[in-house]
């Protein structure tokens, strides 16, 4: 007898094996119907998968998250092989889901085109009507090596060539195509009803720039017409809010191949960067942090000890002086380790929160960079906290308070929150980064933080809490860290004396709020369409004359709101006052104040907003109330 327990705690027993999608159809017709795949002991599996033994088993639909990337890992196969319907001479490479979507890579003889996406588009769309079964079957790797060499797919041929001899090969046939691949799927082209193709890009052959460029096609696909639609509507929107274009349109930064991955600040966008830059200075002070500074290029002794050269290489920038080797540096820590280890400590000195403006380069591949998001030379706010083991949750504690509180100051108030653990490529003992998960693990549950377990993507010197924050269009970006490290300061011999006299190493806090300070003011353009809150808005206040008549007093109220700390600058050229406030509203000013010769006989300001609103006439001194108060909330909804 075979029992099967399901979700609700239920047990259906079988006299014989059974597949999942007959189980389906034995708990009912709607059921059976709406299955995509099953779930046996956390792991997926086909509806065709043959039970055999008592197991806990999940029916997963289209309902599940589970379901959806079935359905575009499916989407993905569908594309590849509506390609190879309207292009056999098209090899087929791997085609994985991503996030909101898919993508499938492929070599062919010339460029796809548009007009070669809408034509794969309406493949894909005859292939699901022609409700064509989904196949699994099972081949030894040696076989499976020539079957994909005789029908000219050699990329595959090379996958699997990677593969143990001695592991079984699982494919997936649907009509004519075949493709390799661990599958579930969807039992069906019928399944998969909503999907679009994207764009085109180009991609090397495993990333690797020395092999051959391919050509990728992005797709997305979704449980519902509707939640498409969003989602292309949510898309349109973004597309509007690009800080790139943004960047442009407010003339706040640019980019050019010269300096590839780095940021030629303008006037108006380094006024962002040095609001925000002085906003977490007061943050450090106020949390008792010292800053300091570091040297941009140090010898690769340094970097061989703390572990960067050997986990780290292919990302730093190095160089040669005097037969020595260098590296410009890709982070801060081992620099604020060599602070620490000048003079004796104590136990006195603990915790001792140490932090920099750091800017640092990582060599990213060009084909990531992308605008603010994506850099070669950026700045962190980084602070490394060195402490005793009995402190790190206080000092854990302590960090997540400022980040929650800085956060909600840029109007950021949906935190999502993972723990990354050990990953493969680490040092340290097994009992060293037990003792970190759990103390880490620990500050979450006394926050009373809802947390998501991020199992292997731990730093290789320790594990970490990644924070990442949710903005206006949903999408999440992942930006504060607080890691935890026994490794580094016993590596680069920092050490305390404790009360027992005797010298221990601290334990190590990296923590960042921001991160990068480049991406999180890209991050900051696109959450608020541009149109920044009044504290962070590079010019914050317009004078705009009526005639030539007003200039003198436009030139006063100006002079006398920069006096009074305010960004301010006037707009007197001879334009028509209609063609000066449309001007200034394209280049999201906070407040116009429009003065006329009734504004300079009653000593007055008419406020408009850059929203179109007509806030009427005041005082300076009751505008310069009003501006306080809209600066005083910073991000915060009043």
């Amino acid at each position: 007898m075979i029992n099967i327990t399901l979700p609700d705690g239920s047990v259906r027993t079988f006299d014989k094996p059974i597949t999942v999608a007959d189980l389906a159809l034995s708990i009912g017709p709607g059921l059976a119907k709406a299955a995509l795949a099953g779930k046996i002991e956390g792991h997926l599996v086909d509806l065709s998968h043959v039970i055999s033994n008592d197991v806990s088993l999940s029916i997963i639909t289209a309902k599940d998250t589970d379901g959806l990337d079935v359905i575009r890992h499916s989407s993905a196969h569908l594309l590849a092989h509506a390609v190879k319907e309207l292009f056999p001479d098209a090899q087929v490479t791997i085609g994985p889901v991503i996030d909101d979507g898919f993508y499938y890579d492929f070599s062919y003889t010339r460029p796809f085109t548009p007009i070669d996406l809408a034509a794969i588009e309406k493949k894909m769309s005859e292939l699901v009507k022609q409700d064509i079964k989904v196949e699994r079957t099972l081949m030894e790797r040696d076989k499976a090596i020539s079957f994909f060499k005789d029908i000219g797919e050699h990329y595959k041929a090379e996958i699997i060539s990677s593969i143990p001899v001695d592991q079984e090969i699982s494919l997936y046939k649907q009509g004519s195509f075949v493709d390799l691949c661990r599958g579930p799927h969807v039992p069906s082209t019928s399944k998969l009803k909503n999907f679009k193709l994207m764009k085109l890009a180009g991609a090397y052959w495993r990333g690797d720039s020395k092999n051959e460029m391919l050509q990728r096609i992005y797709g997305t696909a979704w449980i519902s017409k509707e939640d498409q639609d969003l989602y292309l509507t949510r898309l349109e929107e973004a597309e509007k809010r690009d800080h790139r274009k943004l960047g442009k349109q407010l003339d706040l930064f640019h980019m050019q191949d010269e300096a590839p991955g780095m940021v030629f600040w303008h006037p108006n966008g380094w006024s962002i960067w040095q609001v925000i830059e002085q906003y977490m200075r007061y943050q450090l002070n106020d949390a008792d942090y010292q800053e300091v500074k570091t040297p941009q290029v140090v010898d690769r002794v340094l970097w061989e000890r703390s572990g960067h050269w050997e986990n780290y290489r292919e990302y730093m920038f190095t160089t040669e002086s005097e037969k020595r080797d260098y590296a410009v540096k890709p982070m801060n820590c081992p620099g604020h380790v060599q602070i620490f280890n000048q003079g004796v400590k104590s136990y006195r000195d603990l915790p001792l929160r140490i932090a920099e403006f750091g800017s640092c380069h990582r060599n990213e591949p060009s084909g990531a960079l992308h605008g603010l998001m994506r850099v070669r030379a950026f700045v962190q706010d980084d602070a490394h906290i060195f402490c005793t083991v009995d402190q790190v949750q206080n000092e854990a504690g302590s960090f997540i308070d400022l980040l929650r509180s800085v956060y909600a100051d840029f109007g950021f108030n949906d935190i999502l929150v993972k723990l990354s653990t050990r990953p493969l490529k680490r040092i340290g003992d097994e009992s060293t980064w037990d003792t970190a998960e759990s103390a880490l693990t620990k500050t979450l549950n006394n926050k009373q933080i809802v947390w998501e377990l991020n199992p292997g993507e731990g730093a290789f010197y320790g594990p970490k809490i990644e924070f990442s924050l949710k903005d206006s269009l949903g999408r999440v970006w992942q930006c504060g860290t607080l890691q935890l490290d026994f490794a580094l300061p016993e590596r680069l011999g920092a050490e305390y004396v404790a009360e027992d006299n005797a010298r221990h190493h601290p334990v190590m806090l990296h923590r960042a709020v921001l991160g990068s300070l480049e991406r999180f003011i890209g991050i900051l353009i696109e959450h608020y369409a541009g149109a920044l809150p009044v504290w962070l808005a590079p010019i914050q206040v317009v004078v705009l004359n009526i005639s030539e008549s007003q200039s003198s007093y436009a030139s006063l109220i100006e002079k006398t709101l920069k006096n009074s700390g305010f960004r301010a600058i006037s707009d007197l050229r001879n334009e028509k006052v209609s063609y000066k406030i449309r001007e200034h509203s394209l280049k999201k000013l906070p407040f116009q104040l429009v003065v006329g010769d009734k504004e300079v006989a009653e000593n007055k300001v008419a406020v408009r907003t850059r929203k179109g609103e007509d806030l009427g006439q005041m005082s300076l001194s009751s505008f310069i109330s009003l501006l306080n108060d809209e600066i005083a909330l910073k991000g915060r909804v009043a």
